[in-house]
């Protein structure tokens, strides 16, 4: 029999809870594991969220309506190997960042409504 290597391993056991889990309700999470998210990816996407964050609140508090800007940046900060549609509907789903993502969906639906309508 073949032994495991700990990559082989970390994989194979990661495969096992992803069945005894329902990963529809960790849609982030599963997004993380399943595009190989290190450790390092994880904790800047964290951090630009988290500055994002705080950059959405102050705009807020000064009358801000359009937080495209933050969007665009969030996508251009975000890891290749993530989707920004994709990763800011499972943050959504998980409740990350609850107000910062509300307005990112908010804008990415009016911008699909608007498209549509062309």
């Amino acid at each position: 029999m073949k032994t495991l290597n700990n990559n082989d391993t970390t994989s194979f056991h990661l495969q096992l809870l992803s069945k005894i889990m329902d990963m529809n309700e960790y849609p982030f999470i599963n997004l993380i594991i399943e595009n190989d998210i290190t450790y390092k990816e994880f904790e800047e996407l964290m951090h630009l969220l988290q500055k994002l964050d705080a950059q959405y609140n102050i705009q807020k508090e000064e009358g801000f309506l359009d937080f495209t800007s933050l969007l665009v940046q969030f996508a251009g900060m975000l890891t290749e190997k993530l989707d920004p549609n994709n990763t800011i509907y499972a943050l959504k789903k998980e409740g990350y960042f609850p107000s910062l993502i509300t307005a990112f969906t908010s804008i990415i639906e009016y911008e699909e409504i608007r498209g549509k309508r062309r």
